[in-house]
């Protein structure tokens, strides 16, 4: 089984997460052969966090209990607190995450905290746009391996602009291997397009599971 851990911090973009957290924990497009998905909320204390939404968020888990493991993947989401020195304990789970090959999915803000910590240095990846990383990273170096897309995938290193949420999604999904291949090109198809002949094909991909 995976366990996705997913930090939590104050002024959590929302929206960021919304299509990535509720297929891996509906399942509801997953192929029949699927490997299970856990989500666990992870954060530097168990006090409540409050998203930029409003909303309150209270951390199932530390940083410490995330094991470094192949069945582990972490998901770091947007906020506009990233620059407190208390997320540096993540950044270096995550760089522990990558050295062993497992998934680290970052999201706006959160690149900005990666990069800071060196590690966009030397894999292909993307952001709010270059001067968004020179900005507030002052440590980046990573320039020649920065992508121009809304998301990339390097490996086990997927990162998004505050606009790639959809496509970030998407990649997760894709790494972690949950979803039959056409189901998953149906699915971001129809949610970038809200076609309905997008909608009708997603549904086919999945009628010959429910009918055994």
């Amino acid at each position: 089984m995976f366990t996705i851990y997913v930090y939590v911090l104050e002024t959590l973009a929302d929206w960021e997460l919304g299509y990535v957290t509720s297929e891996l924990h509906s399942g509801r497009f997953f192929k029949k052969d699927a490997e299970p998905v856990s989500l666990k909320t992870v954060s530097y204390s168990k006090e409540p966090i409050h998203t930029m939404g409003g909303l309150t968020i209270v951390p199932d888990c530390l940083i410490n209990d995330i094991p470094v493991n192949k069945a582990s993947a972490l998901l770091l989401p947007g906020a506009d607190t990233w620059n407190d020195p208390k997320h540096r304990a993540i950044i270096k789970k995550a760089g522990e995450l990558l050295s062993l090959g497992t998934m680290v999915a970052a999201i706006c803000g959160a690149t900005a905290a990666l990069a800071d910590f060196g590690l966009l240095d030397n894999r292909r990846h993307t952001s709010n746009g270059k001067g968004f990383l020179e900005m507030f990273s002052p440590a980046y170096q990573g320039l020649d391996f920065y992508i121009d897309e809304p998301s990339v995938a390097d490996n086990n290193l997927i990162t998004a602009s505050s606009t790639g949420s959809l496509l970030w999604a998407k990649q997760i999904i894709e790494y972690l291997d949950v979803f039959q291949s056409d189901t998953l090109e149906f699915w971001y198809q129809y949610f970038s397009t809200g076609k309905e002949a997008s909608f009708f094909a997603l549904m086919r991909t999945l009628a010959p599971d429910k009918e055994k």
